[in-house]
């Protein structure tokens, strides 16, 4: 029943889109969509095996996620201590 009312309703989607397709009036303008960046890395083996044994420890299903919040949460870790330390050598620096 659900579907049949989605597809009720792409219908009617598509019925208006039709009737205004050359009414220029009718449009906004042009949204442009980039496609976001992505990167590789590679692991060792040994390495790509712990984590995904700790990923399904974590109960992460993808292991592509749980590596991205462990490094975002390494990095976090590191930006603190390093605005810290920064912070101690202006200080010692300005006595």
């Amino acid at each position: 029943m659900k579907t049949q009312r989605n597809k009720q309703m792409e219908e009617e989607i598509d019925a208006i889109v039709i009737a205004h397709a050359d009414d220029e009036e009718a449009w906004d303008q042009p949204v442009n969509v980039r496609k976001k960046k992505t990167t590789s890395v590679s692991l060792p083996a040994a390495l790509a095996e712990r984590a995904f044994f700790f990923s399904r420890v974590h109960k992460e299903k993808n292991t592509g996620n749980w590596i991205a919040r462990i490094i975002q949460e390494r990095l976090d870790m590191e930006e603190a201590a390093f605005t810290g330390l920064k912070r101690d050598m202006f200080a010692k620096s300005a006595r």
